[in-house]
């Protein structure tokens, strides 16, 4: 019979350090917790757990600190690090240090004993522990669990140099995302070189991707390197490659599978060695599917794919992201911070934000040069945020109103066991919603419902949704 799995549990948070216990308990594993992190190296030279989670930020001893103390003296032990600072850096410090996952508070207790189960079956294979890179990239923050998985995708591939391809609609931060994979990967200190095909001129962009040679057309009058060149050891972010014409394709292709080009007017092979990054707020596949962009250069881009959620999906974030933006436009403009206003905030929240994160910061910038007063009210936001603003709608009388009339109804008959016949409905209408709401995409619909994805499949698996889904 298989031992059951051994986890050390280290937060200064005895409610955490509860609440992980018994759950992990109850899910069969032997659990032993910690208030701190002092003495666990010397605790370790006695016996060994499987599996350690840890918070980041403690007393003493911080989580980072004993992360990279086990990694050097441990590489083969699963740590598992907490937060409740869902900051870009905090996943970034927890990869490089060598956490096998990172979690943010709050947490789910399933996406927790999954993660510990992973851990415990799985071990690591790094043995070199990086520096950790101090590098800010304050505009992608939040706490929404869509950013989450973007700090997580950015924090495993700190180690990498593969393709990554960035999906997300125009001013999500697709740029930023990329500047992010380029300074927490291994080519860090070489050149950064973005182009954004859609802005440059169809007769225009081969030269400009791959240069050219003096005399290839009219006005060639010296020798240019392209950014192909430019990006050298280093990194290419192509932006809009959605929009990169088909005769190019081909060209860009060969890039990709044989790392050499020609400039244009050139005879000699150029060779180099470029990280591509590409983002698009368009659906490639769809366009391999109408014969739009060629399907063996959409695979050889991707690689690893990132998504970025619209401003709209992560309202929860827009407190945080307005109030670093405000910040930022009164240190550009020399003015005092202005200070947004409750039911302010509550209009900013419901708005659709077609623009995304660009929109929010463009709006802070406004409103720190026309806002007459430090606190910003509804009336002080641009005339056309006002015009779009949706009225808050009230659900409340609504379905209670008919559920307090269908209750009433089945209690009268004498029927009994309302509660699991409402209850099950309840959660399969809710669920189906939210599927219908994101295309099937499970981790977004258990967003939506304020679940983990665990929960969620294990409540379409309950109610015997499987068949129904459509994935």
């Amino acid at each position: 019979m298989t031992e059951p799995c051994n986890v050390w549990i280290i937060d200064d948070d005895r409610s955490i350090r509860w609440v992980l216990e018994k759950t992990f308990q109850k899910a069969g594993l032997k659990v032993v917790t910690f208030s701190n992190a002092t003495g666990i190296l010397d605790l370790l030279q006695r016996e060994r757990p499987q599996v350690i989670i840890s918070d980041i930020r403690m007393p003493g001893v911080d989580g980072l600190s004993l992360l990279q103390q086990l990694s050097q003296n441990y590489p083969d032990l699963p740590v598992i690090i907490m937060t409740a600072y869902s900051d870009l850096d905090s996943a970034v410090s927890a990869f490089h240090g060598g956490a096998f996952e990172y979690l943010p508070k709050p947490f789910d207790v399933d996406e927790a004993v999954d993660q510990v189960r992973r851990a415990c079956r799985q071990h690591r294979q790094e043995d070199a522990v990086p520096q950790v890179l101090e590098t800010h990239t304050p505009e992608i923050i939040g706490a929404a669990p869509a950013m989450q998985e973007v700090f997580r995708a950015i924090g495993r591939l700190a180690r990498s140099t593969v393709a990554v391809l960035i999906n997300g609609e125009s001013g999500t931060g697709k740029e930023l995302v990329a500047q992010a994979l380029h300074k927490h990967s291994p080519r860090a200190t070489a050149p950064f070189i973005a182009l954004n095909v859609a802005a440059i001129p169809k007769d225009l962009l081969e030269s400009e991707l791959f240069g050219h040679e003096r005399g290839a057309f009219t006005g060639a009058q010296y020798r240019r390197e392209g950014r192909f060149e430019q990006a050298h050891k280093g990194t290419l972010f192509l932006d809009e490659i959605g929009d990169m014409p088909t005769e190019l394709e081909t060209r860009l292709l060969r890039v990709l599978a044989e790392g050499e080009f020609y400039r244009v007017g050139g005879h000699a092979p150029v060779k180099v060695d470029v990280r591509i990054i590409a983002a698009t707020h368009q659906h490639l596949e769809q366009l391999v599917q109408e014969g739009k962009f060629r399907e063996d250069l959409f695979h050889r881009l991707n690689v690893i794919r990132i998504h970025l959620p619209p401003l709209r999906k992560r309202s929860e974030d827009i407190p945080i992201l307005i109030r670093y933006f405000l910040q930022q436009a009164s240190q550009e403009l020399e003015s005092e911070i202005k200070t947004i206003l409750p039911e302010t905030m509550e209009i900013l929240q419901r708005l659709q934000w077609p623009g995304n994160v660009r929109q929010l910061k463009n709006t802070a910038l406004w409103l720190t040069v026309m806002a007459s007063s430090q606190e910003i009210h509804p009336e002080d936001l641009p005339p056309e945020l006002l015009e779009n603003t949706p009225e808050p709608v009230h659900y409340s009388e609504h379905w209670h109103d008919g559920l307090r009339r269908w209750a009433k109804e089945w209690l009268q008959q004498g029927q009994t066991g309302i509660l699991n016949v409402a209850v099950p409905a309840l959660e399969t209408i809710l669920i189906e919603s939210a599927l219908e709401q994101t295309g099937g995409r499970r981790l977004e619909a258990a967003q939506l419902l304020g679940w983990g994805r665990n929960t969620l499949t294990r409540k379409i698996r309950e109610l015997g949704l499987d068949t129904k889904e459509n994935r």
